[in-house]
């Protein structure tokens, strides 16, 4: 089914928004997307009918809070093929579910001179937690190289994984390349070498259809404000068994059973990991995302983005010294198309496609080891979602042409 992208737009109240006097543009998806009427209604109807926190009372606004919040639990466990809604942990964001796993369960099962196993396209939130756990244990970090192209270099990966590291831990989808990931490949020779796979899927989840039992990952970290839902809300994905013997990272109300002047039993699975009281509302939201997403249909989502992102691909190639970042084989690459125009500065760049009312992303991406090895000190991104058009690629294109004039490139 293709999606009906006219009307899709009619649920974002933003997109009715004119910037410099020009009908907004908005490619910064891969920062964060925009969230549909659904999502602020169900925020909204919160506050105005069931305003309570939740799992701690009895009276009837508790109740119903604690109902939803615990539905969108069960929603989100569902939407990427969770065995049980106890597999889903919420936290604020992608970075702190990886920090999550680091702090907890890798800080208790790795030791002095254990391998950990990452590749050099990984945002900083996958890179920095394990630098900060290898320097207190005495660890050693190795990364997989990307070729040329923004793929993983294969037989480096093979060469690697032969070390056998305790953990690995990898992207699903490229934040700075849209490079998507052998992640099922990968997870099962990793596996057979005793490692543990960790997914940062925040770049995957709201584009493509996404299955843990299909990637066979132990983890996998996902932002809700990447998928149409509020900031402040993020899911950790953990196989049970992994979890149950895990420690806690914080303690206080909500994550214990009984707590004595001499010690504490902690709670079940998952309020064992939520201390104190949670973005209620960021997961309610999260809820109406997910409701949002099931019925437009993640295939559809992913052929939309394929079709969108080629056909831009297409149009950037013939802008004059434009040079693009990644594969060009679609199958292979998400919604997002990095690039430089010339030796204009990226954030420059941004700048001046603001005034045409367009917003795309510049910068190093949280990707400063990518760069590096790009050796670019910079890049603009433009990331497309289920409200773009090819038009609006094509005022992209419009406007990056103008740009080059303006600078006689």
């Amino acid at each position: 089914m293709t999606l009906n992208v006219t009307k899709i737009r009619t649920d974002f109240p933003i997109l009715k928004r004119k910037i410099a006097g020009k009908p907004l543009v908005y490619l910064d998806n891969a920062a964060t997307s925009q969230k549909p009427k659904a999502v602020i209604a169900a925020i909204d109807r919160y506050y105005q009918e069931y305003n309570a926190n939740v799992h701690r009372g009895v009276h009837r606004l508790s109740e119903e809070a604690t109902i939803a919040f615990e539905q969108s639990r069960e929603k989100f466990a569902r939407f990427i093929g969770a065995k049980t809604s106890k597999e889903i942990i919420f936290v604020r964001n992608a970075t702190e579910a990886l920090n999550l796993v680091a702090l907890t369960w890798a800080r208790a099962n790795l030791r002095s001179g254990d391998r950990i196993l990452l590749t050099e396209m990984e945002h900083h939130s996958n890179i920095v937690p394990w630098q900060m756990l290898a320097k207190e244990k005495g660890l050693r970090i190795d990364y997989v190289e990307i070729r040329d192209d923004g793929t993983l270099n294969w037989e480096n990966f093979e060469q690697l994984i032969k070390e056998r590291p305790k953990i690995f831990s990898l992207a699903h989808v490229s934040n700075a390349l849209g490079t998507i990931n052998p992640v099922r490949q990968m997870a099962r020779e990793a596996h057979e070498m005793g490692a543990t796979v960790i997914v940062d899927a925040a770049q995957s989840v709201p584009h493509m259809p996404v299955n843990v039992a299909d990637l066979e990952c132990d983890f996998l970290a996902a932002s809700g404000h990447k998928m149409l839902a509020p900031t402040g809300i993020g899911m950790l994905y953990g196989r049970q068994d992994l979890l149950e013997h895990t420690e806690p990272l914080m303690g206080g109300g909500e994550m214990i059973k009984e707590v004595h002047l001499q010690g504490a039993r902690w709670n079940d699975l998952p309020w064992k990991f939520e201390a104190g009281t949670p973005n209620i509302e960021g997961v309610i939201g999260l809820g109406a995302a997910v409701d949002y997403l099931t019925k437009l249909g993640m295939q559809n989502v992913r052929e939309h983005e394929k079709d969108i992102t080629r056909y831009a691909i297409e149009r950037l190639a013939n802008v004059k010294s434009l040079a693009l970042y990644g594969t060009r084989e679609i199958e292979k690459r998400g919604a997002v198309i990095s690039f430089n125009l010339g030796d204009i500065h990226a954030h420059d760049l941004a700048t001046i496609l603001d005034t045409q009312g367009i917003a795309i992303r510049s910068g190093q991406h949280c990707a400063e080891p990518l760069m590096e090895r790009l050796k670019v000190p910079a890049t603009s991104r433009a990331s497309f979602y289920i409200y773009n058009t090819r038009r609006e690629a094509d005022i992209l294109v419009r406007a990056l042409e103008k740009a080059a004039k303006m600078f006689k490139i």
